[in-house]
Parts: C-alpha cells; structure tokens; sequence
C-alpha cells in the first residue's frame, strides 16, 4: 500500500524520530530526576501529564500484546492442524480463542510474575533469534516462489491451509507480467496505515527507562549505546522482511505474511517451522511488554505504597483478562496497529517526550537549537497524531 521508495522514506524517518525521542527521554529524566514515565509526566503537568502518560503506555502495551496474541490466535491453529494432520474438523484445541487463553494461562501468566525485567533479557535473546531465522526464510522463498499466482487463488485459500502445495506455472507468470513489476510510489484508501503501524513498531518507550534503571554501569551514553544498536537491528529487520515479503507476492500481499505463504505453498515443513519461531518469539515477548503496562497501573494506583504480591497478581490477571477479550474481539490485526499507532504510539514517540523535555529541562533557553527542535517534533507529532486517526476513521466508515 506504499511502494518500496514511500515505505523507505518513512520507514528511515519514523526510525529517526523514533530514536531522537529516545534522546529526549533520557535527557528529560536526568533533569527531571525520575527514572518513571509517569512521574516525569507529573512533575512537568501534574496530574493530567501522569493520566496521559499512563493512558498512553497502557494503550500502547495493550495493543502490543493484543498483536502478539493475535498472531497465536491464528497461527498456532494451522501450527497444531499440520501435526496432527487435521482438515476441516473443529476440535477446542484448534480453535483460536481457546488456544489464546491456555496460552496466557500456561506460559505468559508465570512468566509475567516475574518481580524483574532482567530474567527476561534470556527468552527477549531467544525471540530475537526466532525473528532473524523468520527473515531468513523470508528471503529465502522469495528465490523459491515464483511470480504470477492468480489473484483467485490468493482469495480462495487465505484463510485454510491447503493439503498440496500450489505453484503458479510458466503460463500464470507470463500472463500475470505486470503484477510482478514492483511499485515504488502507492497511494490509495489503505496507505494511511503506514504511518500508524511504522510509529508502533518503534515504540519500545515505556520500556526505556525501566532497562535504563536495571542497565550495569549506568549511563545516559551508554543508554543511547544500546538503543542505537537495538533501533539499527529493527530497522534492517524490518527493511528487509517488508522488501523481499513484497517482492515474492507484490500486490497480493496480505496484512499477515505468513497467510500468504499458506495460501500458495500449502504444508510447507519449513513454513511450519517458522510459524513455531514466530509463535515462540511473541509468546515470550508478551511479559516483557507486561511489566511497564503493570508499572504504570501501580504507579496511577498505588503510588508510594509498598510492593504487594497479592497486588502484583491481581493486576497482571486483569492486564490478561482485558488483552484476551480484545484479542477475540477485535476482527482484524491492522486494525489494532493503525488506531493505537496513530494515538498512543503518536503520544509516546512525539508528543510527550517533547512536552516533557520542553518543561522539565531549565538550563536551556526556548531560544535554543534543543527547546526549537523538541517544539517543532511536538508540533509534527500532533499533526501526525490528528491527520492519521481522521483518516483512519474516515476508511473505517467507507468501509
């Protein structure tokens, strides 16, 4: 819906910002003297500046998580259908909403219990792997399928997993020639996505000043040390799964990837084996997106009271609870990247680490190249804020 050229220009920018508000947020905590979201947001506005901030980072977190789970709740299905060789018979354990909840119950639940983020950085190293063996597969079956599946079989068999394998023929490639010529300007209804979901991939925010307290050797440069090299590694995963995802199916691309594949190659033993790569890298990363949607709960709640077990549990259940019933409720994945892309993401990544700084850092003059720059990325925030969710509403009532 973008293009390669549109999606790189905003991929590059979105990643820019994205780190630039970084720096904003380790600087302004400094300065601020709090090492928590919602803190800085009440020293700099009081108690509408921590409601922001913790609306914001619960929305983000939620949204994240319900993405995750939404990738169990129809991956896992196929993933459990192709070893026990089922077609067409609906058995509980091939329904994607039961498997949703026994997932939370069996594998997030514990490991969101967790009192630390540290112990987590292992299974955080593990789903990382899984992603760089999915991008690997990724280019690799762009060398495999050829170009020029009909547009038929695409619709037919998105949503089942075929039993044969079905591969466009020399004649479907010859016919289909311009299908397969790359695009590199796009601009249609569905274009207005871009922005939203590039802004909530980026957003790991919430997340900073929590590593940033637990990082050895503490520093603001080493901070920045880690988030260049964390930014730099997404941002050439991401290129490089959206390029060459795009150039093995072009217009036929759907909102998930690995659909696609299903719907052309069938069972295919190593797509199933990235499927359990993709399913272990989100499962392991829901915790780790648990603990600032927790913080910022206590810190809205419970504020200066000492940590309570009992509390830490409650809060992660209903944090599950609400997740789950998102997750069977909402109908499509795109939808849940492009709303909480176009306001939370658009709140943590522009508009309040530059509120923020703007009101918390003294020693420099509004005058100044800083205070400027931060107002200005403020200012682009809004716009980019307003202008995505009218356009998202917009296709939404049109559609």
């Amino acid at each position: 819906n973008t293009g390669i050229a549109l999606f790189i220009i905003l991929l590059v920018f979105v990643s820019i910002f994205s780190l630039y508000s970084v720096h904003l947020l380790l600087k302004t905590s400094k300065e601020g003297g709090s090492l928590l979201y919602e803190q800085l947001g009440m020293k700099a506005f009081g108690m509408p500046g921590k409601l922001a901030a913790s609306a914001s980072i619960t929305m983000q977190n939620i949204g994240a998580m319900s993405s995750y789970l939404y990738i169990v709740k129809y991956e896992l299905p196929l993933v459990i259908k192709a070893f026990f060789n089922i077609s067409g018979e609906l058995y509980w354990y091939t329904n994607g909403d039961c498997l949703v909840i026994l997932v939370s119950l069996l594998l997030i639940l514990p490991l969101s219990l967790l009192k630390n983020l540290g112990y987590l950085g292992y299974t955080s190293g593990f789903s990382l792997l899984c992603m760089v063996f999915f991008l690997i597969v990724v280019i690799c079956k762009k060398f495999q399928i050829p170009c020029g599946m009909e547009h038929d079989l695409i619709n037919a068999t998105l949503n089942i997993t075929t039993e044969q394998p079905v591969i466009a023929n020399e004649t479907n490639v010859n016919a289909t020639h311009d299908s397969c010529v790359p695009k590199y300007f796009i601009f249609n209804s569905k274009t207005v996505y871009a922005v939203p979901i590039l802004t909530f991939s980026f957003v790991c925010h919430p997340a900073i000043l929590p590593i940033y307290e637990e990082l050895k050797s503490r520093s603001r440069r080493r901070m920045m040390k880690v988030s260049n090299v964390s930014f730099s590694a997404m941002f050439l995963m991401y290129l490089l799964a959206a390029l060459f995802g795009y150039l093995t199916f072009y217009g036929e691309v759907e909102d998930e990837l690995l659909h696609t594949y299903s719907a052309v190659l069938g069972t295919d033993n190593l797509l199933l084996i990235v499927r359990l790569a993709v399913l272990m890298a989100v499962i392991l990363t829901v915790p780790v997106v648990i603990f600032p949607i927790r913080s910022s709960v206590t810190q809205l709640l419970c504020a200066g009271k000492e940590f309570s077990w009992v509390r830490h549990c409650i809060i992660t259940g209903a944090i599950l609870v609400c997740t789950n019933v998102l997750v069977i409720c909402v109908p499509t994945i795109r939808d849940i990247f492009g709303f909480i892309g176009a306001s939370a993401a658009a709140m943590l990544i522009f508009i309040l680490p530059s509120a923020f700084y703007i009101k918390l850092v003294k020693k420099e003059s509004m005058q100044s190249v800083q205070k400027i720059g931060a107002l200005l990325f403020l200012l682009s925030g809004i716009i980019v804020m307003i202008g995505s969710m009218t356009l998202i509403i917009a296709d939404w009532i049109k559609n």
